[in-house]
């Protein structure tokens, strides 16, 4: 890891101290362009916006899907202060992001939590195929 990747790491952990102190869950990110400057960064704010998906990553998604050009937003770097959750890194691939580079894992930070992560909600599926895919048959096209 180069010391501008560690800075750029470091300011993302700043950010999550920033969200902690501010009564939200303690993560930070930043999204740093092609050129090597910040672009954007936020921190979380799902209990003060009352939003379960306030996340940093998840705001930084929307904004590049939102700001930048396609090819841009592919030279991008998101550094954040840990690794993505499911509903983030979805917003992270749809949004056309370069790369993420995190601090914590989920699994360290799972280990942080007492009783550890969320349980998973159970799921069931796939059912009714040919009924399901007609209005998606042939948008991908």
């Amino acid at each position: 890891m180069t010391p501008e990747a560690e800075e750029f790491l470091r300011r993302a952990i700043d950010l999550a101290a920033t969200a902690r102190k501010s009564g939200n869950p303690p993560f930070g990110s930043l999204l740093v362009g092609p050129d090597g400057t910040v672009v954007a960064e936020d921190h979380n704010t799902s209990i003060t916006d009352n939003d379960i998906s306030a996340h940093p990553e998840f705001k930084l998604a929307k904004w590049a899907a939102r700001e930048l050009d396609p090819e841009t937003a592919a030279g991008t770097t998101m550094y954040t202060s840990c690794q993505p959750c499911g509903m983030c890194a979805g917003a992270i691939a749809r949004s056309g992001l370069g790369r993420v580079v995190y601090a914590l894992s989920g699994d360290q930070l799972d280990g942080l939590k007492p009783g550890g992560g969320f349980a998973p909600v159970p799921e069931e599926g796939p059912a009714l195929h040919d009924e399901a895919r007609v209005p998606v048959d042939g948008y991908y096209s």
